[in-house]
């Protein structure tokens, strides 16, 4: 089946490169999308809070593995260590806050959701191929609010590329088995204003902790012109990756004997994905312009892990699958989601003050069915152990107006108002329950253009997450009366740029009342943990230009406190948060001239704690223990031999520095060793 879409794929792609290239024309066209920072020259500039944004040819220069690799490079934003796939499933963190399958960052791609559910459980399954985008956008601070819930960290929003004339060829191999084959097709007409595309992408490795994965992904966008002042597009994504990893890491002394064969060869984590997403743009007069997305998407999670029946120093132990008893376990969830987010922006002017304003509305809906189903043997089937039937159901209004006080200083309140139900059913034992919740959430910013070569900015803003649906109602169906996990935050910053040097520097604060550790469906409920935080730190990025083709960069991320508040059963108080390092820095040096680029990097990042009682040294088994501070290097370059044919590649962990990347789920996860790619594209026409 996967072979006959491939196939089918590849057709469609060879068709709509030879096809609809006829009658092009070179002008730029910007499909419609909901962009969280803008497009406008100065659409930074509007924005009360940190604005991170990493463009095309900086992702070309950086040569990343994954999204996540080309987020270790923002300030403020944290990585928990690969469990497999080269990034397939995310861990991140900002200012912070703990990474864990990205629970406290909102994660979009062109505005839409990619989270498999965001009330039912938003832990993040699946990141889409870097290969396929075109920028990221990454917003921290009281703008986020607007985006939709679970964006106290921040918001990221990955945005696809838009389809290009002509039909590309490109390819990269590397160690450890890897390769990846893309094929790029796309092209414009000026007879009805249409522009489309297609991107597949097929990719496999052996993984460096003999963790495989094989990974195919399929992208169709195009768009048309209704008439002058509007624009309907249409975006439809597949994918599919099956990766041999597990929660279980090494022990101990596997680590220190540096074993490299997978610690839970039997555990495969299975996603599929399809999604849909229809945006209209309407330019409705000069100062006036809606925006409508509607977003659909559809993602399978099964997770086979082998049952465990001891662990050690030396090894984890897994029942034997000899078909007498149950031995491997998969925990198979499948998530639906359909949502509208329609938007509109006004520009105008009272008593010589000028306004814009930005009213949105989204209406939202998804479900999960979520399974536990026992096998005797290792095939991936077995007897359904559990079943349950989840909904949850939104509405959310969002209003902000910018009021322009004088020509450089800006004043922009806004608030949110989300109104949510949830719905848990136990097929097996006939257990029903709900919760509603409305929150308020508002924010205030302000921006003031001290001189042009320096922007001071500020927001205060309340933090928003609700409680997930297995923790806010029980396995009996009881409704736990939970308040949503609420945040006090505060941002001031400045930003500019002068003579070749550019720098963003920022404070900030989260102070959390309530914060609540979103229980596993897999897990089972019994009561939800809840308690008080304190996270203060700052951030500080620097680049320049020093000529001839060079230039450096760096970046610093300090949070000296991050802390429980008061003793809970999330934590005692003054301990750290879990993998919340104290001092992240990167530093570039990038040389460009003649179509070469190189650069060199250095990403650190300093000691860190797994568990909340900051335990320093290991324990038996390799789960809690000080993680020790990690300092990488990476090198990349590319060359664009004329303008059809471009030569990349990366060398990563130059030094081969063996480290503890994580402990979390269970045991030691290493860090990625040294390892390389190299490619090359072709484009055809």
């Amino acid at each position: 089946m996967k072979q006959q879409q491939l196939a089918l794929a590849s057709s469609i792609a060879l068709i709509c490169g030879w096809s609809c290239a006829i009658d092009i024309h070179a002008q730029e066209i910007d499909l419609p999308r909901i962009d969280i920072v803008g497009r406008e020259v100065n659409a930074r500039s509007k924005i009360p809070g940190t604005v991170d944004v990493i463009n095309q040819r900086q992702l070309e220069i950086l040569q990343p593995l994954s999204l996540q690799d080309a987020l270790k490079t923002i300030p403020g934003v944290n990585i928990r260590g690969d469990e497999g796939g080269l990034g397939s499933i995310p861990n991140i963190g900002m200012r912070g806050l703990n990474p864990s399958r990205s629970q406290k960052v909102l994660l979009l791609e062109d505005g839409a959701p990619i989270h498999p559910s965001l009330f039912i459980s938003n832990a993040s399954y699946y990141s889409p191929p870097v290969d396929r985008m075109s920028g990221i956008e990454v917003l921290k601070g009281a703008s986020g609010l607007q985006y939709g819930p679970s964006n106290i960290g921040g918001v990221v929003n990955y945005l696809t590329k838009t389809p290009a004339q002509g039909f590309k060829l490109s390819g990269k191999a590397g160690n450890y088995g890897y390769h990846l084959a893309q094929i790029e097709a796309g092209g414009k007409s000026d007879s009805n204003g249409a522009i489309a595309g297609i991107n597949i992408i097929k990719s496999e490795s052996n993984g460096y902790q003999d963790n495989g994965y094989k990974m195919y992904d399929i992208l169709f966008k195009g768009g048309v012109s209704i008439n002058q002042d509007q624009w309907l597009s249409l975006k439809y994504t597949h994918y599919d990756n099956n990766i041999n990893t597990s929660y279980v890491g090494l022990r101990p002394n596997q680590y220190i004997n540096k074993i490299s064969s997978n610690p839970a060869p039997n555990d495969y984590f299975v996603t599929q994905r399809n999604a849909l997403d229809v945006n209209h743009s309407w330019e409705i007069d000069a100062d006036t312009k809606l925006n409508t997305l509607l977003y659909w998407s559809k993602l399978g999670r099964d997770y086979w892990r082998q049952s465990i029946s001891a662990r050690n120093t030396n090894e984890t132990v897994f029942n034997v699958c000899d078909g007498s008893t149950s031995c491997m376990f998969g925990r198979n969830r499948e998530f639906e989601m359909l949502g509208i987010d329609s938007r509109i922006s006004h520009a105008f002017s009272v008593m010589d003050m000028k306004n814009e304003f930005e009213l949105g509305v989204r209406l939202h809906t998804e479900s999960q069915t979520n399974q536990m189903v026992a096998s005797t043997s290792y095939a991936k089937s077995g007897k359904v152990a559990s079943h349950e039937e989840n909904k949850a159901n939104s509405m959310a209004i969002f209003a902000q107006n910018r009021f322009l006080i004088t020509r450089d200083f800006a004043l922009i309140p806004g608030v949110r108002i989300e109104s949510y139900q949830q719905n848990r059913h136990n097929v097996f034992t006939e257990k029903s329950g709900s919760a509603k919740n409305v929150e308020t959430i508002p924010q205030v910013g302000t921006t003031w253009q001290v001189i042009p070569e320096l922007q001071l900015y500020s927001s205060v803003y309340k933090g928003f997450a609700p409680a997930q649906l297995a923790t806010a109602i029980n396995e009996k169906g009881v409704d736990q009366q939970l308040d949503p996990e609420r945040s006090t935050n505060i941002e001031f910053g400045l930003r500019g740029a002068n003579s070749g040097f550019t720098y963003d520097a920022a404070l900030f604060s989260m102070n959390f009342s309530n914060q609540i550790v979103n229980q596993s469906l897999a897990a089972g409920i019994t009561k939800a943990n809840g308690g008080k935080s304190l996270h203060q730190g700052m951030e500080l990025a620097l680049g320049y230009v020093l000529g001839d083709g060079w230039s450096v960069s760096g970046n610093m991320t300090y949070i000296p406190v991050a802390k429980f508040v008061g003793s809970s059963s999330m934590g005692a108080d003054g301990k750290r948060i879990p993998y919340t390092p104290d001092l992240t820095s990167n530093l570039g040096v990038n040389y460009q001239k003649n179509g070469f680029n190189s650069l060199v990097s250095l990403n650190y990042l300093s000691h860190q704690f797994p568990d909340s009682a900051n335990t320093v040294n290991s324990n038996s088994i390799g789960t809690v223990g000080e993680i020790p501070s990690i300092t990488t290097v990476n090198w990349s370059a590319n060359y664009a031999m004329s303008k059809s044919l471009k030569l990349f590649g990366a060398v990563n962990n130059v030094f081969n520095k063996r480290y503890i990347s994580s402990r979390s789920p269970d045991g030691i996860f290493v860090g990625a060793p040294f390892n390389f790619q190299a490619g090359m594209s072709y484009q055809f026409f």
